[in-house]
């Protein structure tokens, strides 16, 4: 598989609306291999196709826990519940870090490599790892929704507070 280059702000293709998916091919899948390879070696725990320069709806998720690697491909929230702030980094944005407020729970129906329809709930990092991904797709940074920025050497600190 390949590492590739991820894609840092300022970029248009951060900023855009992603085309839908309509080829479930060899190339999808190699691409979604790919962005697991580089979303483990970048130590992030989600990775949307703009971040490596593919204008397409597709990312990938894994927070490392028992729910695994989640591929979202046109991906839509259909129901969301409660709220949370938590810290959000992005790969596209190193060393910058900031608290967001998200739903704390969602509902996604998306499709799976195939072009199989699925829907997936998630509730805290999860669902926000997910949703954070979702945004991309959509051309939504999350510096957009960052209430307080949160230095790098202040993260030790935060949970503590």
């Amino acid at each position: 598989m390949a590492i590739l280059p991820i894609v840092t702000y300022p970029n248009d293709i951060l900023e855009k609306e992603c085309e839908k998916v309509t080829n479930f091919d060899k190339k999808l899948t190699k691409l979604l291999s790919n962005m697991y390879d580089t979303m483990l070696e970048a130590d992030g725990v989600g990775l949307a196709a703009p971040q490596v320069g593919v204008d397409l709806q597709v990312a990938i998720v894994d927070i490392g826990d028992e729910s695994g690697t989640i591929e979202l491909i046109n991906p839509e929230v259909i129901s969301t519940s409660g709220q949370d702030t938590d810290i959000e980094g992005c790969l596209s944005f190193p060393g910058l870090y900031g608290e967001v407020t998200r739903p704390y729970q969602i509902k996604v129906r998306t499709q799976d490599r195939k072009g199989r329809t699925i829907e997936i709930q998630a509730k805290d990092f999860l669902a926000r790892a997910i949703q954070h991904e979702i945004d991309h797709l959509h051309g939504i940074l999350f510096t957009t929704k960052m209430e307080r920025e949160i230095k790098e050497e202040d993260l030790e600190g935060y949970e503590k507070e």
